[in-house]
């Protein structure tokens, strides 16, 4: 009911995509106060460079962080456009923060830990906030039933409000990396998060000494799930790049309403018209729109599409997991381009520290650099698209 209406144009495609989040995910009146409270205090994120764990208790509010929990553990296990959406709608509030709200996803690769681990992992319930330094993979000594650590890793973006951690170490099945699952006091965290964009994720690197780890606590990212459920048949690796992706989407939403919110007021200082009277200003937000809803439209048909396939008893094809890299990469790239337009449309003003456009700008310049989401990912999806083998990893 809700698609053929707003397929009609009976209901606003912003209105129907809040209707899908409250017919999925937190209550609206509820959403609405968080996400007030996170537009309000992202300076604050920016300053101490990483969202509190008070922020990340209103995540939890919302449902962020059982999303991806396996239902037979008290989670959601929500669909993947439900739980994409719902980052999108944060990260137009602010980007850092929809950042650390995406690694709600994490347990969608947290299942192939052992079934009882699990257990352990949710004992406490649904609600367990996971971050990762998985990267640069550090080799790690076998040693009886388990492993020894050491080892310092790079990006463990929402470090400091997480309740579990993990780290990469050595290669597992068919050369995916091992990741070995700690908690937060086995860990220290280097505070060296110092970036020009999405500076509230708290992206620190995390440093581990001569720790064990049992073997239960490891697991293959991308490896085999225990759960058997359906989100954890849906592909973990593509999941963990569209996760990222979507960001930009709510990132170059909130910049391209920005402009239009200016677009009405006085002229420039110059006397030029105001913004809204100059062609070529029009001209280039409705590229920026075009272009935007393409790749969003693009996103979310990959995403159901794979997700349609699951539900229906079978396994997503390669093609569709490279679409689903690939429209991850396109809305990357679509969504900074559209930040970048408005930035430039907006003139002076947009040049001075606390400008909003200036955020915008500077947060999904930072997505675009994500190694899940680099240049590099067309070339695999047209090798796909053309039968010849990608890079490794990509599938």
């Amino acid at each position: 009911m809700l698609h053929s209406a707003a397929s009609e144009g009976l209901i606003d495609p912003h209105a129907a995509a809040a209707l899908r989040v409250a017919a999925d995910g937190p209550h609206p009146d509820l959403l609405e106060r968080v996400l007030s409270e996170i537009r309000l205090r992202r300076q604050e994120f920016d300053a101490k460079r990483h969202v509190p764990r008070d922020m990340v208790a209103r995540l939890k509010q919302l449902g962020v962080y059982r999303a991806a929990t396996p239902r037979c553990f008290g989670g959601d296990a929500r669909s993947p456009s439900a739980f994409l959406r719902l980052i999108e709608t944060i990260s137009q509030a602010d980007g850092s923060a929809g950042w650390v709200a995406s690694f709600g996803s994490a347990a969608v690769y947290l299942a192939a830990l052992p079934r009882d681990t699990l257990a352990r992992v949710y004992a406490n319930g649904p609600d367990v906030a996971f971050a990762g330094g998985l990267f640069p993979i550090q080799p790690a000594d076998k040693v009886a039933g388990g492993w020894r650590v050491n080892g310092l890793w790079k990006f463990a973006s929402g470090c400091k409000g997480a309740d579990i951690l993990g780290v990469g170490i050595g290669a597992g099945d068919g050369g995916k990396p091992r990741t070995a699952v700690l908690m937060p006091e086995s860990v220290e965290i280097v505070e060296n998060w110092e970036v020009i964009g999405l500076r509230g994720t708290g992206s620190h690197d995390l440093r581990v000494k001569d720790l064990f780890v049992a073997d239960e606590w490891t697991f293959v990212r991308g490896g085999a799930p225990s759960i058997d459920e359906p989100l954890y048949r849906y592909p973990s690796i593509a999941y963990a790049a569209q996760v990222l992706a979507v960001v930009n989407l709510g990132v170059a939403r909130a910049a391209l309403d920005e402009v239009a919110r200016m677009a009405g007021g006085r002229t420039g200082i110059t006397g030029a018209p105001k913004m809204a009277d100059r062609a070529y200003l029009r001209i280039a937000v409705a590229r920026a729109e075009a272009e935007l809803r393409s790749a969003r439209a693009f996103f979310y048909d990959a995403t159901d599409c794979a997700w349609d396939t699951i539900l229906a008893g079978d396994s997503p094809s390669p093609e569709q997991v490279s679409l689903l890299r690939l429209s991850a990469v396109q809305a990357t790239r679509a969504g900074a381009n559209a930040a970048q337009v408005a930035y430039s449309l907006a003139g002076t003003a947009a040049i001075y520290d606390g400008h909003p456009l200036q955020h915008y700008l500077r947060d999904a310049m930072v997505v675009t650099q994500h190694a899940f989401l680099g240049e590099g990912l067309y070339d695999a999806a047209g090798a796909v698209a053309l039968g010849v083998p990608p890079m490794p990893g990509y599938i």
